[in-house]
């Protein structure tokens, strides 16, 4: 018999603030990158996004940027080190819903995996600290030295997420269409296109506006907004984008 998953995208739809931001405070306050970085280039733009003065697809792009460049000639120990104590401190940060979700799924026997466009170090300590069964993440490629060399994998788009969805269909035998994805930006709309039924949870308005767009995910989503100790399941037929 074939294996029921749920995918979750992590930073938005798990999380509550962008990941990559926490580990740049962290590779600051070690001194690996100079903290005018952080002045410069990183808190303008979490600002920026943290005021709804740009969207958060914008920010996460920005963010990637900046980071690529920081860690070029880092050491990946260094970087292993500072995700695992980024999920240590902040791990428990998460949506309720999210939480209550991934623990039901386990509960009935559904593989549960991280998809993220978060540095794969990052999605992997998260996976572990939620039990989770596999993870895919950005990768940021090494030179022969074990250190950054400015290349990266992306998963943060829909391409990206689409052939990782695969790739794990096949490691696992999974029927989609009694699957979940979880989602929060357009990079996730094809994870939801792929399963039976999927999550926009806390979506930007780019990913509502997608939804909107085709009648076939507007059927089958489901849209849960989680705000302050209340969680909302919204109507697609309703929505009034403002």
């Amino acid at each position: 018999m074939k294996n029921i998953a749920a995918f979750f995208d992590i930073d938005g739809t798990i999380y509550r603030e962008g990941l990559i931001t926490e580990v740049f405070k962290k590779i600051i306050k070690y001194e690996l990158v100079d903290e005018a970085k952080w002045y410069k280039d990183v808190k303008p733009a979490y600002v920026n996004w943290d005021k709804r003065q740009g969207d958060y697809d914008t920010y996460l792009l920005k963010m990637v940027d900046i980071y690529k460049e920081a860690i070029i000639g880092i050491n990946k120990n260094h970087i292993d080190y500072i995700a695992k104590k980024v999920i240590e401190q902040k791990g428990d940060r998460v949506y309720t819903f999210s939480r209550d979700r991934i623990k039901y799924h386990q509960q009935q026997g559904h593989k549960v995996i991280a998809i993220s466009g978060s540095p794969i170090e990052l999605v992997r300590e998260m996976s572990r600290k939620y039990d989770m069964d596999d993870f895919k993440g950005t990768i940021y490629e090494l030179n022969e030295n074990n250190e950054y060399n400015g290349d990266i994998i992306p998963m943060w788009d829909s391409v990206s997420k689409k052939n990782a969805i695969y790739d794990l269909v096949e490691k696992y035998d999974i029927d989609l269409d009694k699957s979940f994805a979880y989602g929060d930006t357009s990079g996730d709309f094809t994870m939801f296109q792929l399963v039976g039924t999927p999550y926009a949870i806390n979506p930007t308005k780019e990913l509502v506006n997608k939804i909107l767009a085709d009648k076939e995910m507007s059927d089958k989503i489901n849209i849960v907004v989680e705000r302050k100790d209340v969680t909302y399941k919204l109507k697609v037929d309703c929505l009034n984008i403002l």
